[in-house]
């Protein structure tokens, strides 16, 4: 089975220039915890609601002045959607990320998959990238 398969197809995205208020008002709205940032048709960030807390109100930035580039995560690492679901889990694990953006082979952003849309299709997979991600590491990805 490939990511395509079990991915959210339905995502939504915020420009770099849109201001931290309204992305965390979608957020709010659609209960998530993170957004792709597109630019272009181009996939070039993540924000998460973290990015907003730590990059942004901590350092008494406005809401509505700072724009999203300013405090997204740009290093962005994806999976493509013709990948194995089993593939999904092990690089999942290996970044012990929740949550990784799905690309076509022209880098265009077609998804998100989740370790929860991970479960629903290979309860195994999930539960070892669950059991890794779960431990403590030295990685600072969303």
């Amino acid at each position: 089975m490939n990511i395509s398969q079990v991915m959210t197809p339905d995502v939504r995205v915020v420009s770099p220039t849109d201001s931290l208020q309204s992305a965390a008002l979608l957020m709010r709205e659609n209960d998530f915890g993170l957004l792709p940032v597109e630019k272009e048709d181009r996939l070039i960030g993540m924000l998460t609601d973290r990015d907003i807390t730590i990059r942004a109100v901590a350092e008494g930035l406005s809401p509505m002045e700072t724009e999203v580039q300013q405090v997204m995560t740009s290093e962005v690492e994806y999976i493509f959607d013709d990948y194995p679901v089993e593939e999904a889990a092990r690089y999942m694990s290996e970044l012990q990320v929740r949550r990784l953006p799905v690309v076509d082979r022209d880098h265009r952003l077609v998804g998100i998959v989740s370790l929860g849309d991970l479960a629903l299709s290979e309860q195994q997979s999930a539960g070892a990238a669950l059991n890794s991600i779960s431990q403590p590491g030295e990685s600072g990805l969303i």
